[in-house]
């Protein structure tokens, strides 16, 4: 059955790739801001399933669509995507005392029979010290703000020599795209 992933996100693109499956990309034209929770995992399973409802109209052949959401907790606050590079460094710095909580929500949806799945993944990563110079050079970087919480893990001008020590989790949690979980749920769709 074919896959449509519900996500421009580069990363998320590279992941489901990297699982060995072929898709092609929709995006939702949902108002992130409009869907509100103080829970993280709430908020990002309402917005997961929100972009899978604004897309399943759209799409006119049987699919497994998949649509995902992250946020990043840091210290108790859920950090989304940096509005500026100024929000980009304050995230950053607070990773210098806290560690980021990365909570990916993914959907499954098979759109022939309806049938869909979701689940939420937790992945932490510890950050090394990071000096002001360091953080306003990855502030002002335009891939800040494409990421939840202001970095992405992915990117190969965020190197783990320099920004963080450990991840505890699934990696590609932390870069969108959860592959345990979103393999489990493919699986469920499908039958």
């Amino acid at each position: 059955m074919k896959i449509i992933l519900g996500s421009q996100s580069k990363w998320r693109k590279e992941i489901l790739e990297r699982m060995g499956y072929e898709f092609k990309v929709m995006v939702a034209d949902i108002d992130e801001k409009a869907v509100r929770f103080g829970d993280p995992k709430k908020l990002t399973l309402a917005l997961a399933k929100a972009k899978a409802d604004a897309l399943l109209p759209k799409i006119r052949e049987d699919a497994i669509l998949i649509t995902a959401d992250q946020v990043i907790i840091c210290n108790g606050v859920i950090l989304e995507k940096p509005r500026d590079a100024r929000e980009a460094e304050e995230f950053l710095r607070g990773y210098n005392k806290y560690p980021a909580e990365a909570v990916t929500a993914v959907v499954a949806l098979n759109t022939a029979n309806k049938k869909r799945s979701e689940g939420v993944d937790i992945a932490k990563v510890y950050f090394r010290p990071l000096a002001e110079e360091k953080i306003r050079k990855w502030a002002a970087s335009n891939v800040v703000l494409t990421c939840a919480g202001g970095f992405c893990i992915n990117d190969p001008s965020f190197k783990e020599a320099d920004f963080y020590e450990r991840v505890e989790g699934d990696i590609d949690s932390v870069a969108g795209l959860p592959k345990a979980l979103t393999e489990r749920l493919i699986k469920e769709v499908q039958s």
